[in-house]
């Protein structure tokens, strides 16, 4: 029975492991966001600068392991083999929870993961005690270390809302006076700008970096003899306003004499202390149980006395992390950031959710966040008590600049400005600094997250257009977040209860279970990136003339013409066998193409705003064919919602006649999507004059096809589902060739008025 907790241990370890890659996949969006999104600097240079924070950061992270070993639950109320059932409990359901998070691509906090799961099995197995021994229930609050699992939660729901306001405000007031042209400002501004700025990250890096490592136990004679700690604590505003002065005098000098782009530099130096404080203090979210484990094991083989017996109360004593551990622990943290393709993932929604004009909106608007943007509009209309002077002075400190951009790098446009960005990483700092010397719990992940979409609201970057959206996004977070915490909390108890029962058998079953959901889960989101990439997208109008919006329409009516015989085809298929599952991709397909197009349609306006004035003829054309498109998206997207319901329904099977008659239609179709594609492919105007001859024959195949079933239904057929649910597949089908010819022939026709010959490549 004893090897059963060198088993664990040894597990523990390749757990921890894979803690750590999934931690740093959620949390690197804590301190890569603000660089990535201002593209201030090279992502290389981020990755450097972050990598550097890390390393250091986690080699300092010595002191914070207490966390794990008695900050949740009293460790002497429990057993060696409790504890290590309790450990094993929190590290499964901790990989499992952050990579499910991941996989969604939503930021939520490992810090208020690992403490409700530490509570939620120490609380299972507390109730495991009691019920052993026939206890009282109520004796459970013995056994947890109330105070601060009530901090904690405290500390989420002032953080989520002091971030975000702080945040909005600083934001408000530094473009009020700044500007967005604030590159132009007078070197004195932006040196004071940069001092204020620096020197509270450079406090932040003080306080929440080195502050509770072992280093900073340690007393300096060039302090007065005081430790680190003591002197940070004792000396705030010395080291506030020398810090102030320090870094004003030298941002004046570094714009004046060196030309250093002051923002570029906060950002860096910002982004250096957010990864070196995630390192140094979260990293016992993902390593600290596993060593408090490992060092409980060294005790009791060192004692002699049976698991059941050997109580815990050394883990209330501090016993510093050897070094080398945090020193591997940090370089697999460097090597997941560099390599994590989810760590991307996630930071993409922070960065969309902030960012600036319009973007591909990932959640969908309810009622809570309309009426949240509602009530902002009523809100707003106070600033009408304010003189119309004010109001414009005020409007033109946020008015944007227009950025002339060629279509063809728009990529390389910002989410949001320079400012921004330090404002981000500044308050951010300062929030986390003053709550560490004030000893509040609370989360890096909600206090970056949070003060990113203050600075968001108050900076504009949410208007008519994208504000319901955002506001939607930003409560799915939250509520995510909200959710962490009680799921962590039960699902690390049940766990926690399955292990205590089934002892080696149910450990070595979840184990399994659990690295099958990692594998699963890492095949699948390679499978869907790779899907995505793979999968021909639809591509927004870049040119400015009518011939290159031509030529650039071939792509998209090609990759429509190509989906839609795939999908047709599919709910044939699906709904001839009965195909449950081929008619629910059937169904996502269609969803996929229909937001496509819609994409297409939102962009009508910039795509207007680009054509030449010898050009705008092209609008037409363009959305004429767009038109076209949503109509053919439209008729898929019926037909396969009926032919999955009528399925999903379990209504009776379409007669062999019926499926014979689809089959030819899907034959005829398939033969005619993929001559078009060919000749869209191969600009071949020759042939798409052909297919245009014959397109009544098609007509007249479909039109046959209702009078059969006419005559079916009023001499054989029986079943009033099966007619209504062939007539409708027949009728849509009709509606989907008409656009399809109708798409055919506004190309045929635009191109035969604009370019005679017969080839557009010739």
């Amino acid at each position: 029975m004893d090897n059963i907790y060198l088993l664990m241990i040894i597990a523990l370890a390749f757990l921890a492991v894979a803690d750590l890659v999934v931690g740093v996949s959620n949390d690197a969006v804590n301190f890569l966001n603000s660089a990535i999104g201002s593209k201030a600097i090279s992502f290389k240079t981020i990755m450097i600068v972050a990598s550097v924070g890390i390393a250091l950061g986690a080699v300092f992270s010595s002191g914070m392991m207490e966390v794990a070993r008695k900050g949740i639950f009293n460790p002497s109320e429990f057993m060696f083999n409790e504890i290590m059932f309790i450990f094993m409990a929190v590290m499964i359901t901790d990989i499992l929870l952050l990579d499910f998070f991941n996989t969604l691509g939503m930021p939520t906090s490992t810090t208020v993961s690992i403490v409700f799961e530490l509570l939620g099995a120490a609380v299972a197995m507390s109730m495991i005690k009691i019920w052993d021994s026939g206890g009282d229930y109520t004796n459970v609050l013995d056994y947890i270390n109330t105070s601060k699992a009530l901090e904690i939660i405290l500390g989420i729901l002032l953080s989520v809302v002091v971030a975000f306001t702080v945040g909005a405000l600083v934001q408000w007031v530094s473009r009020l006076l700044l500007s967005y042209n604030f590159e132009k400002k007078a070197k004195w501004v932006g040196a004071l700008f940069g001092g204020i700025a620096l020197s509270a990250i450079t406090y932040f890096i003080l306080m929440k970096g080195i502050k509770g490592t072992t280093y900073a136990s340690q007393s300096f004679d060039l302090i007065g003899g005081m430790t680190i700690s003591d002197f940070l604590e004792q000396k705030v505003w010395f080291l506030i306003i020398v810090n102030f002065m320090i870094w004003s005098i030298l941002s004046f000098f570094l714009m004046t004499l060196a030309k250093v782009n002051i923002y570029k530099l906060i950002i860096g130096v910002g982004t250096f202390a957010l990864a070196l404080a995630f390192a140094g203090n979260d990293l016992v979210n993902f390593i600290g149980v596993p060593i408090a484990a490992f060092q409980s094991y060294e005790a009791w083989s060192a004692s002699g006395v049976p698991a059941t017996e050997f109580s815990m109360a050394i883990l209330a004593n501090k016993v510093p992390t050897p070094t080398l551990l945090l020193f591997i622990s940090g370089m697999i943290m460097v090597a997941t950031l560099w390599f994590s393709k989810k760590a991307r993932h996630v930071s993409d929604t922070e960065i969309n959710l902030s960012r600036e004009g319009a973007s591909n909106e990932r959640f969908e608007p309810n009622v809570l966040s309309r009426g949240i943007v509602r009530l902002s509009i009523l809100m707003s209309q106070l600033t009408l008590l304010f003189p119309k002077s004010v109001r414009k002075k005020v409007d033109v400190r946020f008015k944007k600049p227009v950025i002339h951009l060629s279509k063809d790098k728009s990529y390389e446009l910002p989410a949001f400005d320079m400012v921004r960005a330090a404002v981000n990483l500044m308050v951010a700092g300062i929030l986390i600094s003053i709550a560490t010397s004030y000893k509040l719990p609370l989360s890096t992940t909600y206090v970056t997250f949070m003060v990113a979409m203050g600075t968001s609201l108050a900076d504009r970057a949410w208007g008519p257009e994208s504000a319901v959206y955002r506001v939607a996004g930003v409560l799915n977070v939250i509520g995510g977040w909200f959710g962490t915490a009680i799921i962590a909390f039960v699902a690390s108890g049940a766990i926690l209860t399955i292990i205590s029962f089934g002892k080696g058998a149910a450990l070595a079953v979840l184990l399994f279970a659990a690295i099958l959901l990692l594998i699963r889960s890492y095949i699948s989101y390679n499978k869907k990136s790779k899907e995505i990439k793979a999968e021909d997208s639809l591509r927004k109008a870049e040119s400015s003339s009518i011939q290159g919006v031509i030529e650039e329409s071939v792509h998209n009516i090609a990759n429509v013409i190509k989906r839609t015989n795939k999908i047709y085809t599919n709910s044939i298929n699906g709904l001839a066998r009965q195909d449950l599952d081929q008619l629910k991709k059937g169904k996502k397909q269609v969803y996929k193409l229909s937001k496509e197009i819609d994409e297409l349609r939102d962009n009508i306006f910039y795509f207007i705003k680009n054509l030449d004035e010898t050009s705008v003829g092209a609008s037409n054309f363009y959305i004429t064919i767009l038109g076209n498109l949503t109509d053919i998206a439209q008729s898929l997207d019926y037909i396969a919602k009926i032919c999955h319901k009528h399925v999903n329904n379990n209504h009776s099977k379409l007669k062999y006649n019926q499926i014979k008659e689809l089959k030819q239609i899907d034959q005829k179709l398939e033969t005619l999507f993929n001559n078009t594609k060919e000749a869209f492919d191969n600009r071949s105007f020759e042939r798409m004059g052909i297919l245009l001859q014959n397109k009544q024959d098609l007509f007249d195949m479909v039109t046959e096809k209702i009078q059969k079933q006419v005559a079916r239904t009023r001499t054989e057929e029986s079943s009033p589902k099966n007619t209504t649910l062939y007539f409708s597949l027949l009728l849509e089908t009709k509606d989907l060739l008409k656009s399809t010819i109708s798409l055919m022939e506004s190309y045929y026709n635009e191109h035969d008025s604009s370019v005679k010959p017969a080839r557009l490549d010739e």
